[in-house]
């Protein structure tokens, strides 16, 4: 469900209110329920039941009605829309938590997850910069990337949430090559049997033959050769400023790119539109966040807690909505 004070329970009951994903699948929400309640009041869904239930086998999956595993850890009247709030991150933590147990266990066979605030969770004790980070742990997963998806357009990263000095640091052939494994692997799960993967440089013009910056030279090149002896059809460095365009017009299946801004500056320039003049609203929110080298399947909203929304009713479900489907096609392929 995501931090109780954003906006993930309203669209999550958004997209539940959906048929498409009742007739491919039990949609289960890992939640509270007086929030729950409070989100269906929220966006004038009062036709909707809630269905608490204390198993997952329990849930009914018919459309018309939101099953929710109720862990009843903060109560409604005491989260405030809009407010960083520790007990909020609390929520929201133990919320993924029990997700992962149950993935772990087989009793589901996706996760997707609503946006947590970064700020709140570590007020509330658990020092992570977000999802990826405590996925990876909570799994065991040593080599883990994050991947966005906007439909044909794929971005998947070297770094995530490190500054950019460090991000610059990070780029190493190693990590490079990992990323590009991952991103090839995952891609192919997709249903893309050959997939060509671009590789983005990091500095202007990819370093411009080493007059900008040496890292093409000695860390990324080394990484695409390696990964084309393995077979990998790989190319770069590809200079950033064009890298994401040729990918989103099909010449490749995926960009590798090296940190968290370089790859979610394209993807979000692409699918987010907001329209002042038509009201001041996101009129697409579209990009979904999927977590590469795990054992389960994560997909995610790719857009934060959006506080300057929460409590309205106003907001788009539509990156929720495309996360379900990714987690779906993703298990219909799955091993």
């Amino acid at each position: 469900m995501g931090d109780p004070a954003g906006v993930g329970p309203e669209i999550a009951v958004k997209a539940l209110s959906d048929e498409e994903f009742y007739q491919v699948s039990v949609p289960v929400v890992i939640g509270e329920e007086t929030v729950l309640r409070r989100a269906v009041n929220l966006i004038n869904k009062n036709d909707l039941e809630i269905n608490c239930v204390k198993e997952i086998g329990e849930a009914k999956g018919e459309y018309g009605t939101i099953d929710l595993l109720n862990l009843d850890n903060i109560e409604a009247d005491s989260v405030n829309f809009g407010q960083v709030d520790e007990e909020c991150g609390r929520a929201a933590i133990e919320y993924i938590k029990r997700a992962v147990a149950l993935a772990q266990d087989d009793e589901i066979q996706a996760i997707v997850t609503g946006p947590i605030h970064k700020e709140a969770i570590v007020r509330a004790g658990f020092n992570y910069p977000g999802h990826t980070e405590l996925l990876a742990e909570l799994c065991g997963s040593k080599d883990y990337a994050l991947m966005l998806v906007d439909e044909d357009f794929r971005i998947a990263h070297v770094s995530c949430h490190l500054s950019l000095k460090r991000a610059c640091e990070e780029v190493r052939r190693d990590r490079i090559l990992t990323v590009i494994r991952l991103g090839n692997e995952a891609v192919k799960r997709l249903g893309i049997e050959n997939p060509k993967i671009a590789v983005a440089g990091l500095n202007p013009h990819a370093g411009e033959g080493g007059l900008f910056g040496r890292e093409e030279i000695e860390e990324i090149t080394p990484a695409i050769q390696l990964a084309r002896k393995e077979g990998i059809v790989a190319e770069g460095p590809i200079p950033p400023d064009t890298i994401f365009s040729k990918t989103r017009g099909g010449q490749y299946d995926l960009a590798v790119a090296m940190y968290h801004d370089q790859g979610h500056i394209a993807m979000k320039v692409a699918g987010f539109i907001y329209d002042k003049e038509g009201g001041e609203r996101w009129t697409s929110i579209s990009g979904v966040n999927v977590t590469l080298g795990l054992p389960i399947i994560r997909t995610s909203v790719d857009h934060g807690v959006a506080f300057d929304q929460a409590g309205k009713g106003t907001a788009n479900p539509q990156s929720l909505k495309q996360a379900i489907r990714l987690a779906l096609q993703l298990n219909s392929v799955s091993p």
